[in-house]
């Protein structure tokens, strides 16, 4: 039997988290916090563990509500912890920001009949007020387990960003300081691949403080990880690089230790006037010289690109575009989506710039020659 499937099935603890394919990545890293705990598909009797992103809300929100079973619902991840009180309308807990020491404390409250107003970094209600407790200090990875199979994941090496991007969720969820696990223990989950892969909010700041590359640090991972003799996959999805991290020397790195031939690098966009705007730290000469780099590098750039976002203006847009033909036309490729406003960032309020019928028809057509990926219509709506 699938191992994955004997998981779905069983629960002796009684605690069920609630797997698809869209959160597997969160329930790889908190299943081996939970003792016992099986992998529903639908709600179970027991305690309901629940993991979700902006664009699954109303999903998750209609299951809930919409469930007949004797549960108490725990919710988790990026939305829930942006909006706890709105969680709160169809669950009994909420866990805000990491969960590593958060849910397997709380589970122990309600297993135990304590005070969950004792357990740091969650919202509940009581006697129909809603109770938000002390946060708590960010988590040394190297006390966690990124995965415990038969559920696996990607190795998260680095967690935090510091430079509060007004797009992005990362800074609120996980702090601004970059903390990374050690290379003793990435190579302890590494040797349970075939091939290597790994999330990060930018691969090539691995053992720095996220503003300034540390290439020494870079080159000790990926030499370690070379000697265990698997492919490598670094600085490609499911993670990316910032441009200002491309350097000849980082792109040499890849190319030596690496079997990805692609890199991917977030632009974002072609305005030098948005991007300081979002607080990216770079400009557009930046992106130009990274994707440069890593084509002579022997590299092919997947360049991620932003419209729509609040505030651009037609020639905002239109710079974005002339971007992506640049790069197209060196040899590169675009993965360009849509704003989406997310909880927890400067923009949670904001409105999508309307997206210019030029601008769409273009990156159309160079899907149709396939040299862009992603959705630049609007996916998600508030």
């Amino acid at each position: 039997m699938n191992p994955k499937r004997r998981a779905l099935d069983s629960s002796p603890s009684g605690i069920w988290f609630r797997w698809n394919k869209k959160n597997s990545y969160s329930i790889a890293a908190l299943l081996p916090l939970v003792g016992g705990a099986g992998l529903a598909d639908e709600p179970r009797e027991g305690i309901m563990l629940y993991s979700f992103a902006s664009a699954q809300a109303e999903e998750v929100y209609r299951e809930v509500g919409a469930s007949k079973v004797e549960a108490i619902y725990v919710a988790g991840g990026p939305h829930p912890s942006a909006r706890p009180v709105e969680a709160l309308r169809s669950f009994d807990y909420v866990v805000i920001g990491e969960g590593e020491e958060t849910l397997p404390e709380l589970i122990g409250c309600i297993r135990g009949g304590g005070d969950p107003g004792l357990v740091r970094g969650i919202a509940f209600k009581r006697d129909g007020r809603v109770l938000i407790t002390p946060s708590r200090e960010h988590v040394d990875l190297d006390l966690y387990a990124p995965f415990k199979p038969p559920i696996f994941a990607p190795i998260e090496i680095s967690r935090g960003c510091p430079w509060g991007c007004f797009f992005c969720q990362t800074p609120s969820l996980f702090g601004r300081r970059m903390r990374h696990r050690s290379i003793p223990w990435i190579l302890k989950y590494a040797r349970c691949y075939s091939d290597l892969r790994f999330t990060s909010p930018n691969a090539l700041a691995y053992g720095s403080d996220g503003v300034h590359l540390r290439i020494d640090k870079v080159e000790r991972l990926l030499s370690a990880l070379s000697d265990l003799g698997k492919p490598i996959f670094f600085g490609t999805f499911p993670s990316e690089v910032r441009p200002d991290f491309v350097t000849e020397e980082a792109v040499e790195l890849l190319a030596r230790h690496c079997t990805n031939r692609t890199i991917s690098i977030g632009g974002q966009s072609g305005s030098d006037r948005i991007l300081k705007m979002a607080g990216r730290g770079h400009d557009v000469e930046a992106v130009r010289r990274a994707c440069d780099l890593s084509l002579d590098g022997g590299l092919v750039p997947n360049l991620d690109l932003i419209v729509g976002l609040p505030g651009e203006t037609a020639e905002d847009q239109m710079l974005t575009l002339s971007l992506a033909r640049e790069v197209v036309g060196k040899g590169g490729r675009v993965r360009a989506h849509h704003f989406t406003p997310l909880p927890g960032t400067p923009l949670e309020g904001a409105d999508p710039a309307p997206l210019l019928e030029d601008v769409a028809k273009e990156m159309g057509e160079l899907a149709l020659r396939g040299a862009a990926k992603g959705r630049w219509a609007a996916a998600f709506q508030r």
